[in-house]
């Protein structure tokens, strides 16, 4: 795992324990509309993929997944609260204790004018618990211990988290960036599966620009030749020349440096953030290559991002358990490597993740 700009991890830890261990909540954009074709099913779940909800919601509405929709892709090992529409013009819908099962169950409904687009949400709440912590000698964590993690903490809340793609992104068994080799190389694979590789192909090349720019500290402030993005939005400017007011507003978390997400077309970058992104796009031509015949273009991704409202607890004298949002496409895996690394193998022996 890379480096974090926070230093080496503090603690081993337990991560999904249980269910209930991680618990995620999407943020809507906007209410339902009370009126319209579309039923939104705000759904609880647990130990659920979002697309065996998908299917179930098929076969209670008896209609073809197009008619279906919802904003992004919740993690199956974990208690999630999200929306989903269901298009039903003639707004008849069957009962819905029909729906719900072990797992699964209705937390709201209203009708709504949309169907529910993917990537629409304004984010996603996270509370996390990890359990067993154990710290370098693989005690639990004493006063002191304590002390230099809520330390850690507040350093986070201060200075954001490098916007790591997840591990989550690479695939169960980290291997879909070396399928995306072969599928460039000329293997046939399905078109859901081809989707996958070349987000994870785009992931792995904006991850070691990012891993560079940690490396030489430059993830949190601008360099000559950047391109900047707005916060809270997917707005980029730039480059121009960096001023004081410019530094000013990466600092104040107003605009964030950013990434390449590989694609078509030039980079967009001038001067040192122009030679560090064509080095890496150097050292990985089959990857961008490969990316650029599939028709993506380029586009950009902040290099930070900030877990708003960050807050903790211990429940326990072994057991943290931490409160904060994320923007869309943001991975709370990101938080954890600053504290515990990505999967909670920090300090000391790997403990069990749960899964």
């Amino acid at each position: 795992m890379s480096a974090s700009p926070f230093g080496p991890p503090l603690f081993a830890a337990r991560i999904k324990a249980t269910p209930e261990d991680f618990v995620v909540e999407e943020i809507a954009t906007e209410p339902a509309t009370g009126q319209g074709e579309h039923l939104q099913l705000w759904i609880e779940k647990r130990g659920h993929a979002t697309t065996d909800i998908v299917q179930r919601l098929c076969r209670w509405a008896n209609v073809a997944p197009v008619a279906i929709g919802f904003a992004g892709l919740k993690d199956k090992q974990a208690v999630t609260r999200q929306r989903f529409t269901v298009h039903l013009p003639k707004r008849v819908s069957p009962p819905l204790d029909t729906l719900e099962a072990e797992g699964l169950r209705v937390v709201a409904h209203d009708w709504h004018a949309r169907k529910l687009p993917r990537g629409g949400l304004a984010g996603n709440a996270f509370t996390i618990t990890l359990r067993e912590l154990r710290g370098p000698g693989g005690d639990v964590p004493d006063d002191a211990l304590r002390a230099a993690i809520e330390m850690r903490l507040q350093s986070i809340a201060d200075r954001g988290v490098p916007n790591r793609f997840g591990v989550q992104r690479f695939g169960r068994f980290g291997d879909n960036v070396g399928q995306a080799r072969r599928m460039f190389a000329g293997a046939k694979v399905g078109r859901e599966t081809r989707s996958m590789l070349l987000s994870a192909a785009r992931s792995e090349l904006f991850n070691r620009v990012l891993d560079t720019r940690v490396a030489d500290g430059s993830w949190e402030r601008a360099i000559d030749g950047e391109v900047f993005m707005l916060d809270g939005r997917k707005s980029v400017f730039g480059p121009e020349p960096i001023t004081p007011e410019l530094e000013a507003r990466v600092a104040a978390f107003d605009l964030h440096p950013t990434g390449p997400l590989w694609g078509r077309g030039a980079l967009r970058t001038t001067g040192a953030a122009n030679a560090l992104e064509s080095a890496v796009a150097a050292d990985e031509a089959a990857l961008c290559k490969g990316l650029e015949e599939a028709g993506l273009s380029q586009e950009r991704r902040a290099l930070r991002v900030r877990a708003e409202g960050l807050a903790w607890a211990w429940p326990a004298a072994d057991a943290l358990e931490l409160r904060f949002r994320l923007p869309p496409g943001c991975y709370a895996t990101a938080v954890l490597a600053g504290l515990c690394g990505e999967t909670g193998e920090g300090a000391g022996d790997a403990l069990p993740d749960g899964d």
